[in-house]
């Protein structure tokens, strides 16, 4: 069961990132900035994190530079959508258990040339 006052902060606290002063790396070809990198350790989802970045370890970033996670609970699970930021699908995941604290969440991964950089949309 999502804890409604958790959630509320952990959205409150994310909507200050607007940028990153550091990159942490969590994959060869991918990093958080700040904002992810704060969520990852406040709800302990670096799962999600290492999920988004093995899916995007499979889009070639020259046809595919920007991507969309879409992450939506179901029951006591999520479903999680990876689009180019124009609904058109390129993975999807179901994860049957997890306590995320948000009821739905959207993230992007930016190709920076040289690797995936995991962000918050506000510091888009």
């Amino acid at each position: 069961m999502i804890d409604p006052t958790l959630a509320n902060e952990l959205k409150c606290a994310l909507a200050h990132f607007i940028g990153t002063e550091k990159y942490y790396r969590i994959h060869p070809k991918a990093v958080l900035t700040d904002g992810t990198n704060y969520l990852a350790e406040t709800a302990g989802c670096y799962w999600l994190m290492d999920l988004y970045a093995s899916h995007l370890s499979k889009i070639d970033p020259d046809v595919e530079s920007f991507t969309c996670l879409k992450l939506n609970r179901i029951g006591t699970g999520v479903l999680i959508v990876i689009d180019d930021g124009n609904d058109n699908q390129l993975a999807k995941q179901h994860v049957e258990y997890t306590d995320f604290p948000l009821a739905s969440f959207i993230m992007y991964g930016v190709w920076s040339g040289q690797f995936w950089v995991l962000m918050l949309t506000s510091a888009y």
